[in-house]
Formats: C-alpha cells, structure tokens, sequence
C-alpha cells in the first residue's frame, strides 16, 4: 500500500472511531474534546464528515479513540469458556469486532511494510481476511493437508499443545511466499503460541520477513516460551486473558 493511500485510510479510521465514540459510546463532544485536546467545533466538523483530520492528529485520534472504543471490552465481554475449553464464535463471527480489529492492525503497523497477511486454518481466517482486506494485500493461508495440483511445499510440524504427544503439520505452497515479502502474522486467539510459532518458522523458511504478529487475544502464559516482543518483529495483542474459568477471565 502506498503511503499516500495509507495516509487517506488512516485518517478516514480516525474519523470513523470519533463517530463510533459519539453515537455508539454516547460520548459528547465536550467529553471527546477534553480527551483529544481538539476543540468542540473541530470535532463536530470531523465527525459530520466536513473535513478529514491531518495525519499527526489522525494518528493522535488513533491511539486516544481506540482505548474509548473498547475494542478490548468488546472481546472481553464475548469470551466464553467452558471447563477449559474455548468459544470464540461470537468473536469470530462479529463483523463490528473483526472491522475494528482490522482498523487496530492499519493503526498498529502504520508505516511497517507489510506485502502479505498469514495466518493458519481455520479460526483466524474471518480476522485474518479483513486485516488483509484493510491492508490491501494478498492472505496466505496454512492449512493441515496437501492440495492435490500443487507439488512443492514449505512444511512445519508442531505439538497441539502442551503435555501431549500429538502432532500437526502445516502446508504452504513454496511459491507463495517470495524473498522480498514482509509477512504479517494474524490469529484470533494465541494460547500455547505453538502455531503460532510454526508460522513464524515458515515464514523463515522462505527467507521471507515476519513484519509482526497480531492476534485479539492471549490466554494463560504458555505462549511467552515461544514467542515474544523483540525487535526483530512487534508482537500486538489487543487483550490479554490470565485465566480461563467464566468468572475469573481476567
């Protein structure tokens, strides 16, 4: 995507988070003013659609507006567990939360290369097909079996979890990934990091770059062993779950 492009897209997210503050959240204009540091009458005029922000206030508005939306309450409130056990359905399925994940990755990797989205089937292909969407690159998809018609792939196999014997393998085919891509990793929810991990193996293995890894949501702390926050690539997470029984999720 083009920086003049991305510009436009990231002041347009701006303004769409302003009206989202205003008439979803029932904020005032006096209440977002004391907030943003902008007066009344700048923001009516943003949020009526007379004017763009520039960019310095565009991203301003970013990270301030984010945090009022609640993006985080919104997963937090969706999350089901049931004796262990994960329901991501109404996280998946919700095109309000997948929209604003997508604008939370356009404002997170602002000015990252990013030539391609990865993620691994099948949970995370909703979220991970609108942050592609919203980035305008291509998505690459890692799946557990072969496809017939295609010959070469990149294989990396993993454990499904932890204390367990059990293996799983994902397939990309070699020619989807080039030397010079810059890949953003996206899944829903990273729990072991296991997967996650693989992906990034992948990536290395076509000698591609990983531009980051964004995901919703973390659960419990096994994850940390596998994958961290470096400086070779940014980790995103928009929440973060310490336990996993329905009335201790936080």
């Amino acid at each position: 995507m083009s920086t003049h492009t991305e510009n436009i897209k990231l002041r347009l997210i701006a303004v769409e988070l302003l009206r989202t503050a205003k008439y979803k959240r029932n904020m005032t204009y006096r209440e977002l003013s004391a907030k943003t540091g902008q007066p009344v009458t700048v923001l009516s005029r943003y949020a009526k659609g007379h004017v763009l922000p520039n960019i310095e206030r565009a991203q301003h508005f970013l990270q301030v507006l984010t945090k009022l939306v609640g993006l985080d309450d919104e997963i937090r409130s969706r999350i089901k567990f049931d004796k262990g056990h994960f329901d991501n359905t109404e996280i998946i399925g919700d095109h309000y939360i997948l929209q604003q994940a997508a604008n939370y990755v356009l404002a997170s990797f602002a000015g990252k290369r990013v030539t391609k989205v990865l993620t691994a089937t099948t949970d995370g292909i909703p979220l991970a097909t609108m942050v592609a969407n919203a980035l305008g690159v291509n998505l690459i998809v890692a799946k557990h079996n072969k496809k017939a018609g295609i010959k070469n792939y990149l294989t990396e196999t993993y454990f499904i979890g932890r204390d367990t014997d059990i293996l799983l393998t994902l397939y990309i085919p070699k020619e989807a990934i080039k030397k010079h891509d810059s890949l953003l990793i996206v899944d829903d929810i990273i729990r072991s990091g296991e997967p996650q991990e693989a992906l990034i193996n992948l990536t290395k293995k076509a000698r591609a770059e990983v531009a980051g890894l964004f995901t919703l949501a973390t659960i419990g702390e096994e994850w940390k062993k596998r994958i961290k926050d470096t400086q070779e690539f940014p980790l995103v997470v928009v929440t973060h779950i310490k336990n996993t029984s329905n009335n201790h999720l936080f």
